[in-house]
């Protein structure tokens, strides 16, 4: 397949507004892909790479010039190989190298696809054709069942893979993928709610758990061997020993849990944030205290002994797993329908110094990546995870430093993050240093003293309310938002999305 035919999809795609007509664009162009090029397709026109990061930045797109060719002549093939050699191009005299490859790729492109290229290399590709959508045309051009691709995708972290399956051996193919020991998988995520009773109310019979404001962990246990995950599916097995160690007294040969792990003071009360992260070995590889001090709470179960639980009711997953896990390594929980015995029991964890609880539905199947209505998370102060969009130099003090913060949401109607404010407050001096150097990592172009980066950065910002605002595009804004902290263990899908945002301005409004 011709490079350029994905180019115009790409753009076809980001002025079409019809989800259903996205799919169908999207998936006109993967029926007409050999099953050779379809991984390379789906991940360009999902925004990734196969090779993942291949070591140019920001700097080198800016810097490379080529002319256009006029007519199109690169294949798919074309583009991979170039991009494969770039990625596997080190040592000394590298950077140039890869810049000399990039200059001929970009040499024997046409327009279109070198504005494609920079997108892609760039992380600014805004198509529309994230995964969820990618699904979809999947479906589609392959005449299968969408929640079959959806729950392969899932299963295997790879929907590439999952397209090639789709296309050769249709929904048969499909079922065939099952969760794997040491595969992981990403979290099903919460939504918000303003209180436990409106939780109570909204979702009938629950499970209600403590809200730890720790890192987010799925811990494979397989006869004795035990590895961790982050919630980016990014192993750690080897920073969290001492968590790692705890797990194996869990008495079955096989399991899958999903944990949070938290420091703990020796009161028993939660410490901040980032100090479980120093610990977690995030911050700090390689130190001597990396995973010391950090207690391990369970609240879910994958997988169990050659049976996979995902697809079971949550209430029915709980009774199956925690027998075997011990007690001690279990969050503490509450069953019921009672909106009272939930608020008792939220009021009791707050008092315990934890960020509130998350009511679950009894009868949720447990959705690997999504963020849905099953799973409610209630706390008393407002905070949001955000996506960084963009910093300013700082002036005075700050002079030389990022520091005002472009703060933004994922708006799913638009496809796009959105800006809901800025902030440079709640920055300590560490955190200036840090963030200087993480944004011109990130770096895309600039705009005077703003700073534009890829939507990747997600922080955790406090505020006093949410209110309507003709100022952004979105329609709302923050009230005296402040930074908190930096969440490295979270992945821009991760964070909040503008319904949330609305949610909590409508609440406020009838509350």
């Amino acid at each position: 397949m011709l490079f350029a035919d994905v180019a115009t999809v790409s753009s076809e795609v980001a002025t079409t507004r019809s989800r259903r007509e996205k799919a169908r664009k999207l998936a006109a162009v993967l029926e007409a892909v050999d099953p050779s090029d379809l991984p390379v397709v789906v991940s360009y026109l999902t925004g990734s790479l196969p090779q993942g990061r291949i070591g140019i930045g920001y700097a080198t797109l800016t810097a490379v010039a080529a002319a256009a060719v006029a007519a199109p002549r690169l294949g798919v093939g074309d583009v991979d190989v170039a991009l494969t050699a770039i990625a596997s191009t080190t040592g000394p005299g590298s950077g140039r190298r890869r810049a000399e490859i990039l200059t001929q790729l970009m040499g024997a492109a046409t327009e279109r696809e070198q504005g494609f290229l920079r997108d892609l290399l760039s992380g600014g590709l805004r198509q529309g054709a994230l995964e969820g959508l990618m699904v979809d045309a999947i479906a589609v051009a392959f005449d299968v069942d969408g929640d079959r691709v959806r729950r392969a995708s899932m299963l295997s972290g790879d929907l590439p893979g999952v397209a090639v399956a789709a296309a050769l051996g249709g929904d048969a193919q499909l079922d065939a993928f099952r969760l794997r020991v040491f595969g992981p998988i990403l979290p099903m995520l919460a939504s918000t709610s303003g209180s436990p009773a409106a939780a109570i109310e909204s979702l009938g019979p629950s499970i209600v758990e403590w809200k730890l404001d720790g890192a987010r962990l799925q811990v494979h246990l397989d006869h004795g061997v035990v590895r961790a995950f982050t919630r980016s599916l990014r192993e750690v097995t080897g920073e969290l020993a001492d968590v790692c160690e705890s797990v194996r007294s869990v008495d079955t040969p096989t399991i899958v849990l999903d944990t949070e792990v938290v420091a703990l003071g020796s009161d028993g009360r939660p410490l901040p944030f980032q100090e479980t992260m120093k610990r977690f070995g995030g911050t700090h590889p390689g130190d001597q205290d990396s995973g010391r001090g950090l207690s391990l709470f369970a609240f879910d179960c994958l997988h169990l002994d050659g049976n996979d639980l995902i697809d079971l009711p949550l209430g029915e997953r709980l009774a199956v797993w925690s027998p075997v896990v011990p007690a001690d390594l279990q969050v503490p929980r509450l069953v019921t329908d009672d909106a009272g015995e939930a608020t008792r029991f939220y009021e009791a964890a707050v008092a315990a110094g934890h960020e509130g609880v998350v009511v679950k539905a009894l009868d949720s199947t447990y959705r690997a990546g999504r963020r849905g209505s099953e799973w409610l998370k209630i706390k008393p102060a407002h905070t949001l995870d955000l996506v960084v969009l963009a910093v300013e130099w700082g002036s005075g003090r700050r002079r030389g430093l990022l520091s005002n913060l472009h703060l933004g949401a994922y708006d799913r109607d638009r496809d796009r993050f959105v800006m809901l404010g800025k902030t440079f407050k709640g920055l300590t001096d560490e955190m200036l240093a840090w963030q200087t150097e993480r944004f011109l990592e990130l770096e895309t172009h600039r705009d005077g003293h703003v700073v534009h980066v890829r939507p990747e950065q997600v922080v955790e910002v406090a505020f006093d309310g949410v209110q309507t605002s003709h100022r952004y595009p979105g329609g709302v804004a923050l009230r005296f938002a402040r930074v908190k902290g930096y969440r490295e263990d979270k992945a821009a899908v991760d964070a909040d999305t503008i319904e949330t945002v609305r949610a909590i301005r409508d609440a406020g409004r009838t509350g």
